[in-house]
């Protein structure tokens, strides 16, 4: 069967197939499904020398008619050794073993290849396929370190970056490039090179390791701002009509009876949307002791009728002159049941009004869902593990009351006052500001280190009644700790159960 072909086809064939020779170019074979004899032409026009037919071919008859892969990925095969005792390209030795050139596929008509000299010269050695630029080589960049990065082609433009904790990815946002322009075509875009892009920097810098962080500093830069909220944040919210099932606000506000009336004060101005969250009935009304945390039922119970799922991003506050006194409790109630999604309002009801919010007497009416309340032991102490702490001293002790009623040079209304022995006292007043809001971490964490408290170590905290506790359980949370428990019971339980020699007072010293 004879091929017809464009002469101009015809022409790019042959240039492959028999390329000029040269002195550095081994002799050129004939076709293998063409052989001719010296001094004759074949059916191609080519002139031949000689007959050739008989050698060994390196690949079949029918190769000619393959489709010619790209040079850039063909693998190079390794050649054979030579005979034992046989030169290679020597006369009367074998045929060496050389790669067979890239078959010629369907014929199309294309640009002739280059027939300069063989990069690699000499006889029995085959011409290689073109080397595939290596990408250029980037120096090892030390953290901290600023970077300038110009890209070519369709990624265009420079960038500065500082890199401050490592590299872990590098992208053109992360470059600042904007504006890209469209990019061209693959043809257009390897033209000249055979790479798929340009390179550069990106995707060639070495990511080190993260700079090693702290759990503590960690876990407040997570929980700051999620603990707290400002009054320009839910200000905000109450404008969106965010308050309802997915949010919902409760003043959490008690004071004592002969004092004021902090469920009337409530139905006459209070923030948009909100409930009232009386502690007088959640709690274990079985207790001889005040605010003694309700059972699970109970407490899920409640504060369903409030609206609140476990879904729910519950916001507490009260208004008290501090700024801040019941809402912590609250806050921790929240959290021992099990629920984290609940913020305190930093400074109060009483700062809400100075900046001029809304209020409301308008008694809004939730939809009772359902919440499912798992009790939290690990942020509980009971007064058994308080006494066995007294001799283990497994954990730290902190008390909130005034230093007055903790040293037991006052009565505390009418209760002889003193502390449980070990413990370090801290006012909760001293984490407020004169504003009545928390102060910052960092004071916060200087107060700590002043009383010699390790926030790295367990922690529980005591008061009278279980409630200004909560503040110094809020404060360290702020500073990274969430794990701080309260003594449900403090000072009114362990005045009445406590033996006397537990019992640190200056009154009663003063009394003997």
């Amino acid at each position: 069967m004879e091929l017809s072909l464009n002469p101009a086809w015809r022409g790019a064939a042959m240039a492959e197939l028999h390329p000029t020779p040269s002195h550095h170019s081994p002799p050129a074979l004939p076709h293998p499904a063409l052989p001719a004899t010296r001094g004759q032409q074949d059916s191609l026009g080519t002139p031949k020398n000689e007959d050739l037919s008989t050698l060994p071919l390196p690949h079949p008859p029918t190769a000619h008619l393959q489709p010619r892969p790209h040079p850039a990925t063909t693998a190079r095969p390794r050649h054979p050794p030579p005979h034992a005792g046989e030169g290679r390209g020597k006369p009367g030795g074998p045929v060496p073993q050389c790669r067979a050139a890239p078959s010629l596929g369907p014929l199309q008509p294309g640009p002739t290849p280059p027939s300069g000299p063989s990069q690699r010269a000499g006889p029995g050695r085959c011409r290689p396929p073109p080397r595939r630029p290596s990408p250029p080589r980037v120096p090892p960049l030390r953290r901290g370190a600023a970077i300038l990065c110009v890209c070519t082609g369709y990624w265009g433009g420079a960038a500065h970056f500082r890199l401050s904790r490592g590299f872990p990815s590098l992208s053109r946002g992360d470059l600042g490039i904007s504006a890209p322009s469209p990019p061209p075509s693959s043809a257009a875009r390897g033209a000249g090179t055979g790479l798929p892009r340009p390179y550069g920097l990106i995707g060639r810098v070495p990511a080190p390791p993260p700079p090693r962080v702290s759990l503590a500093s960690e876990m407040a830069a997570q929980v700051l701002g999620k603990a707290l909220v400002s009054s320009k944040w839910l200000a905000e919210a109450v404008k969106a009509g965010r308050v309802g099932a997915g949010l919902r606000v409760l003043d959490a506000s008690w004071y004592p009876p002969q004092e004021r009336n902090a469920r009337q004060e409530f139905r006459e101005s209070h923030i948009p949307g909100a409930s009232f969250f009386d502690i007088e009935e959640c709690r274990d009304k079985s207790s001889p002791y005040d605010f003694m945390l309700p059972s699970e039922a109970g407490f899920a119970d409640y504060v369903g009728q409030l609206g609140i799922g476990n879904d729910t991003h519950v916001v507490v506050y009260d208004g008290d002159k501090l700024g801040t006194f019941y809402a912590p409790r609250a806050w921790w109630m929240f959290r021992v049941f099990g629920h984290r999604q609940v913020s305190v309002l930093n400074g109060g009801f009483k700062n809400w009004v100075k900046e001029g919010h809304p209020v409301t007497a308008e008694v809004s009416q939730p939809t009772p869902a359902v919440f499912k309340a798992k009790l939290d032991k690990s942020l509980l102490k009971t007064f058994e593990e308080m006494m066995e702490n007294v001799g283990s001293k497994r954990f730290q002790v902190v008390d909130s009351r005034p230093e007055g009623r903790f040293r037991g040079t006052e009565l505390d209304q009418g209760l002889e006052s003193g502390h449980i022995p070990g413990a370090v006292n801290i006012p909760f007043q001293s984490f407020l500001t004169e504003t009545g809001h928390e102060k910052s971490v960092e004071e916060i964490q200087q107060m700590f280190r002043e009383k010699k408290v390790d926030l790295s170590k367990p922690l529980t905290i005591t008061c009278r009644k279980g409630v200004t506790a909560c503040h110094i359980a809020l404060a360290a949370y702020l500073c990274g700790k969430p794990d701080v428990s309260i003594y449900d019971g403090s000072w009114s339980e362990w005045f009445h159960r406590a033996p006397p020699e537990y019992k640190v007072s200056e009154m009663k010293r003063n009394k003997a």
